[in-house]
């Protein structure tokens, strides 16, 4: 977030997000205000400013406002290093100036006083991310002196009001910034995540205690139902917060109470003291002002989740000290809120929907595995952790005419349907090639490439052709082809792992033609021994690279190999996947030990 305040890109979203509160607040100041970034860019002026300035708000936005217009008493401009508007910005400290100019876009030099007040993120370390300078002109000053010296108690009185106004302007300014910091957290944290239940907890932690004691979010299930699916309230004191979640009355339609009016449609309602003491008129309202009785309640702001016309739910925040009521300016941002939270929710739902259907097209599309002998088979398919989109991995194992054993485990490029479809078409060309020809593994790999642009829609694909040629009581050997594909992993039982790095050719799409064969490599498969093949998405995790995720997996499988096949898979992907953004497919092979003598 202090990357894009550097640019000035934050404080215009920020800025943006209530114009409003700036127009009321800053627009009618009478003293010149300007907001720097922390290079000392302008990223906003009041209208006072573009008078002092004699330049609009379009002209000077993005200037250096030291270069643009500050100068000694002479009009000679102040060197960079001997500013001490430039030293507090960089020091993240207050300052002022007595007797300064300002240069005027008709290049008038305007005598000045200035004061700057830094903008800190308190997230991160009190970090600078700006600004707020405000600029008098002292001519003025010395005029009303004069005044105040022939007519003393008049210009004392004078003093005192303009004092007043300045401080009331100045906390309205710092209550605009709090509010624009607080919107911008929200819009960031929210942007985050697509789960409800995360989205609601980190909303919760922004609100309470900032901007209320307590918090409250109701979300509609179907037409009528309510549920309380979160209160937060101040840290170490609960109020019975898990009793008030659940499922609440149904909304109704006539009622005057607020939460059932902002359930049906209505708009946000801010309430006093005096408000909420009016009996309550329907089942929802009983429980919900039975709520506000238990958290000592005396300010209460109550808006939807999402528009008017999507109503996704209500959010309510209670304030318990009379001396600090709710505004119509914490109106205006709550409201602000739950427009966003509104939306988040909704795609979350969607989202939900949309993996739903993804999954189950997916796991449609994978085959079952077959018993094949005394061999041990097992896989794994694991969705991305974010985005609705179905993927491309793949694993396979059948039984070919010859009675050996095939597995594949395949990537297809691309995150889409397209992918998925492109999967199933590999996955049933590459079952009829290996059937109607057993030769090499690599021969097989080649004519599918040959095959893929022409009765496909996939266009480029990684994959391991791999079979298990033996007899049922042993030896084995694992004959395999890798397309550009991670190498497969061998554990024996004597507790040694290696990679499997031959028979490596390149991916499937490069259409070697009849100038390359992708080569066929064997192996010798230990009794006992478990063969891991798996896709990039287990090894590859964001800021890592790929020979680091290799050595986890080989770590965390050896740590695991003497366990069943059904807990290796399920371990090693929960272990391994942290961080990864990419679907998982697994499928394990583990050979049988040899039979004793009463077995046989």
């Amino acid at each position: 977030m202090v990357e894009g305040l550097r640019s000035g890109g934050e404080y215009e979203r920020r800025l943006s997000a209530e114009p409003d509160l700036w127009e009321q607040v800053v627009g009618q100041l009478g003293t010149a205000v300007a907001v720097i970034d922390p290079a000392g860019r302008i990223v906003a002026v009041n209208p006072a400013a573009e008078r002092l300035m004699g330049r609009t708000a379009a002209v000077v936005h993005g200037q250096d406002l030291h270069d643009l217009c500050h100068r000694d008493p002479g009009g000679a401009v102040i060197p960079r290093e001997r500013c001490p508007l430039l030293r507090a910005l960089a020091e993240g400290r207050p300052a002022h100036g007595d007797d300064d100019r300002c240069l005027r876009g008709d290049g008038r030099l305007v005598p000045i006083s200035w004061s700057a007040t830094p903008l800190t993120d308190d997230d991160v370390s009190g970090v600078c991310l700006g600004m707020v300078v405000l600029i008098v002109e002292t001519a003025a000053d010395r005029r009303a002196r004069r005044e105040r010296a022939e007519q003393a108690e008049r210009a004392e009185q004078s003093e005192r009001v303009e004092q007043a106004e300045r401080a009331a302007h100045t906390s309205a300014l710092e209550s605009l910034t709090e509010r624009l910091t607080l919107v911008a957290e929200i819009t960031d944290v929210l942007g985050q995540t697509l789960e409800v239940d995360e989205a609601l907890a980190r909303l919760s932690r922004l609100l309470v205690p900032r901007l209320a004691e307590w918090a409250a979010v109701d979300l509609r299930v179907g037409s009528h139902q309510v549920h309380r699916v979160a209160v937060t309230g101040p840290e170490g004191r609960d109020a019975g917060q898990e009793d008030w979640r659940g499922q609440l009355p149904p909304a109704g339609e006539a009622t005057h109470s607020p939460l059932v009016q902002v359930l049906n449609g209505g708009g946000p309602v801010l309430q006093a003291r005096a408000d909420l003491d009016a009996p309550p008129d329907s089942p929802l309202a009983a429980v919900h002002s039975a709520f506000l009785g238990a958290t000592g309640a005396a300010s209460v702001i109550t808006v939807p989740l999402g528009s008017r016309r999507q109503v996704t739910g209500a959010l309510t925040l209670v304030r318990t000290e009379a001396a600090r009521p709710f505004d119509t300016g914490d109106l205006d941002v709550v409201s602000d809120i739950g427009r966003r939270v509104g939306l988040v929710i909704d795609n979350a739902r969607r989202f939900g929907r949309q993996r739903a259907v993804a999954e189950a097209m997916q796991r449609n599309l994978l085959p079952p595995l077959p018993a094949h002998g005394r061999f041990q088979l097992a896989a794994r398919y694991q969705p991305a952790p974010a985005g609705s989109q179905v993927g491309g991995d793949w694993y396979d194992a059948f039984t070919l005419r010859d009675g050996t054993l095939a597995l594949v485990i395949g990537d297809v490029v691309g995150h889409d349907l397209t992918a998925a479809a492109g999967m199933a078409q590999l996955h049933g060309i590459l079952r009829s090639l290996a059937w109607d020809h057993p030769g090499p593994t690599g021969a097989v790999v080649d004519r599918l490439d040959d095959a893929m642009h022409a009765i496909t829609t996939v266009r480029m694909a990684t994959l391991v052709l791999a079979r298990v040629e033996g007899p049922d009581t042993g030896p084995w050997t694992l004959h395999w082809t890798s397309a550009g594909h991670p190498p497969p992993l061998l554990l024996t039982s004597d507790g040694n792992a290696q990679y499997l790095e031959s028979g490596q050719g390149l991916i499937l799409g490069t259409h070697l033609g009849a100038g390359g064969r992708r080569p066929s490599a064997t192996h010798a498969l230990p009794p006992g021994s478990t063969l891991l093949l798996y896709t990039d998405g287990l090894i590859e995790v964001r800021g890592s690279d790929l020979d680091s995720g290799l050595a986890r997996l080989r770590r965390h499988a050896l740590a695991l190999a003497h366990e069943s096949l059904d807990t290796l898979c399920d371990q090693l992907s929960s272990r391994m996947t942290p961080g990864s953004t990419d679907d998982i497919a697994l499928l394990a092979l583990r050979l049988p030990v040899p039979l004793t003598g009463a077995e046989a």
